[in-house]
């Protein structure tokens, strides 16, 4: 009986649903070390004394690392695994962010953010990819969508213990740090309770493996029931050739069109995310706002995130994956049009707060819709390469608008941003398909699976 069938017919369980939280701690971390370089900004150019273009840098360090981390991992989750890597990227960025902490010179901590961004940009791109593997189609969308949601309560987190931490002495930056280097102690709880992907076991050949995997799961999840699983459908065991994935498979007939959108959409994504959020702040004050600077718009703007996330999730396995994040940029657009328009403190905070939400939803619903494009011997490079040439977007938008804002003023910075929310909208509507409710492993069969040359005829085997 193929792996796919085995999880297509297990309901929603706690066991899931344990699955979802641990991975998800994952992404809040990360998006809490993401945020606290914006936060600790300050203290550290204070201290060291830097320059515009130094700050700039510092502020770009984990962006830096994030497009590197999610390029490797995603080519390393299809060759090693994806528990490994998972494991590894954790260790990494807590350690990095646990030295930056103790940094004497701005030199060392650009370097050690650079890192420590390696690490959280190769976890957050392989975390979707897995958890995908392993939910069934009719629920996968929620628990995406929702796995991306973690995110922020990161974001949250990070204002929180900026705002009460960084004030209280010249050594409160460091303190903040430091605690977010704490989820180092999640590698030893994570080796033991997450499971291997049956999927990627099977696809690289490794039966045996991946039987127990599936074994161990099914085990756990009939316990959290309490009672039996149904029995599988009925359905032809798959045909397993070993079969080397690679970046090039990505540009081949079968997925070039599926490549080509994602990048597009990635790249509109989060340009405009940290476009937006980066210099956000700063413009509304340019234009006599002094509330832009405030803590409560900080986090009114992260609160944001949480309905905006969830919402999406919910509306995953309603309406479909690609519907949320038309609908959800092309609102994104609306809301950052009126922000741009708004004339007064209290309408900055009403299109500011939908904006926010409207364009974090959009990305749940891509996290979610991304690995699903992929069959699962390049799923892991498919997702983490799309991610990574976001981030080029992520790195550009600050330093482009910066560029702009003198040229086309504040309103023109923000008709920018719609206009590049409005090009992702538009490239997922026309060349994107709708993949809600269908198990991954009938997305990959409607594509060629010729990835690349079977390694070897005689290795051909059934999963049974």
């Amino acid at each position: 009986m193929n792996i796919g069938s085995r999880i297509e017919r297990i309901p929603d369980n706690k066991y899931n649903r344990k699955l979802l939280v641990i991975s998800g701690f994952g992404n809040t971390f990360d998006s809490m070390d993401i945020a606290m370089v914006a936060f600790v900004l300050p203290s550290v150019i204070g201290l060291w004394s830097l320059s515009s273009e130094q700050a700039g840098l510092l502020g770009s360090s984990v962006l830096i690392g994030y497009f590197f981390g999610a390029l490797l991992s995603g080519y390393l989750g299809d060759k090693i695994g994806r528990k490994k890597v998972i494991m590894y990227t954790l260790v990494i960025y807590s350690l990095a962010t646990l030295a930056s902490a103790f940094a004497g010179q701005w030199e060392h901590f650009f370097w050690l953010r650079i890192i420590a961004g390696f690490g959280t940009g190769g976890e957050s791109a392989i975390l979707a990819p897995y958890l995908s593997e392993l939910i069934a189609s009719k629920y996968r969308g929620k628990y995406i969508g929702a796995l991306t949601g973690f995110h922020s309560f990161g974001y949250v987190a990070a204002a929180v213990l900026a705002y009460f931490i960084i004030p209280m002495s010249d050594n409160g930056w460091r303190i903040a740090i430091f605690v977010t280097a704490l989820p180092i102690f999640l590698v030893i709880y994570w080796r033991r309770v997450l499971p291997e992907s049956p999927r990627w076991l099977a696809s690289v050949g490794r039966l045996e493996e991946a039987q127990q995997e599936m074994k161990k799961m099914e085990s756990s999840i009939e316990k959290a029931l309490g009672e039996k699983l149904p029995e599988p459908a009925e359905t032809a065991a798959n045909s397993i050739i070993q079969q080397k994935g690679s970046f090039f498979a990505l540009w081949k007939r079968a997925f070039v069109k599926k490549t080509i959108m994602l990048w597009i959409l990635w790249f509109s994504v989060i340009f405009s995310y940290y476009g937006f959020f980066t210099w956000l702040p700063t413009l509304l004050y340019n234009e006599g706002f002094e509330i832009s600077k405030s803590f409560a718009f900080s986090i009114i703007i992260y609160l944001a995130q949480i309905p905006g996330y969830f919402s999406a999730a919910l509306l995953n396995d309603i309406i479909g994956r690609k519907k949320v994040i038309v609908t959800y940029l092309g609102l994104a657009s609306v809301s950052a049009f009126c922000l741009s328009q708004a004339d007064a403190s209290t309408a900055i905070l009403i299109t500011g707060f939908f904006t926010s939400l409207f364009m974090v939803g959009a990305m749940a619903g891509m996290y979610t819709y991304t690995p699903e494009q992929y069959p699962t011997i390049i799923r892991s490079t498919g997702t983490g390469s799309a991610s990574a040439f976001g981030r080029i977007g992520g790195l550009l938008a600050p330093i482009y608008i910066g560029f702009m804002y003198p040229i086309l003023g504040f309103i023109g910075v923000f008709l920018m941003t719609t206009g590049v929310l409005f090009i992702g909208m538009v490239s997922t509507l026309l060349l994107g398909n709708e993949t809600k409710s269908r198990p991954l492993d009938e997305v990959a069969d409607s594509a060629d699976m010729t990835v690349e040359d079977p390694v070897d005829s005689s290795s051909e085997r059934k999963i049974n």
